[in-house]
């Protein structure tokens, strides 16, 4: 099923208009995009560091999918901003609350065929060690059919850092956590799969000043 037209333009624009960020001065590398279907019911699953990762994802597929994130109901509380989502497609969802209207949503445009983006860890990790949601299994268990898809996201926590010129990297790529989940716990199982996977590739990347304070930690730990 197509996407309808308004969302599909105000996507591209918003995208568009943040590309020379992402591609020029982020010096953008994509791989693996053969790995996301281009129709079909998709759930993308991916690491979460920096504001900029589900931008950094939209640009990197844009030609090939739209991707409706799943993003935190706290953003359109910022001014201007939950216009330009809703524009996207974006859907928001209130954290830690068991938003079912939310995955609601989520699970009928996925069975519509829409590309639905979810961060296992609900939020940007900080450099901290963060559990699997549940909510990417329950859309898995509800759309069997929805291919998922793992990306990893390096280098968006370097966007900001003037003039240090960041290198961000998105690679698509087929997880083996589908295999390794199957059967019928197998919506239980996937998020904490597919996180561990994902994070085997790309080590949580703190942001500002907790970035510092790990990198001291670190550098302490290696003197000792």
């Amino acid at each position: 099923m197509s996407q309808p037209e308004p969302t599909m333009r105000g996507y591209r624009i918003t995208l568009r208009a943040l590309t020379p960020v992402v591609r020029g001065w982020g010096r953008l590398e994509v791989s693996g995009l053969e790995h996301l279907p281009a129709s079909g019911p998709v759930l993308l699953a991916g690491n979460h560091d920096s504001y900029w990762d589900p931008l950094a994802v939209g640009i990197a597929a844009l030609g090939r999918r739209q991707i409706r994130a799943l993003a935190k109901a706290e953003l359109w509380k910022v001014p201007g901003l939950g216009p330009i989502l809703d524009s996207m497609g974006q859907i928001p969802i209130r954290r830690g609350a068991g938003d079912m209207q939310a995955l609601d949503r989520a699970i009928a445009e996925l069975r519509a065929g829409a590309c639905i983006g979810v961060f296992p860890e609900g939020t940007r990790s900080l450099g901290r060690e963060l559990r699997a949601r549940a909510g990417l299994g329950r859309l898995a268990a509800a759309v069997p059919e929805a291919v998922v898809v793992a990306c990893t996201v390096q280098g968006t926590t370097d966007i900001p850092r003037f003039p240090r010129r960041p290198q961000v990297r998105v690679r698509f790529f087929s997880p083996q956590a589908i295999a390794a989940a199957d059967g019928d716990a197998r919506h239980i199982e996937l998020p904490a799969r597919l996180l561990e996977e994902i994070r085997a590739e790309v080590p949580r990347d703190p942001a500002g000043r907790r970035r510092k304070a790990a990198r001291r930690a670190r550098a302490a730990a290696g003197a000792d």
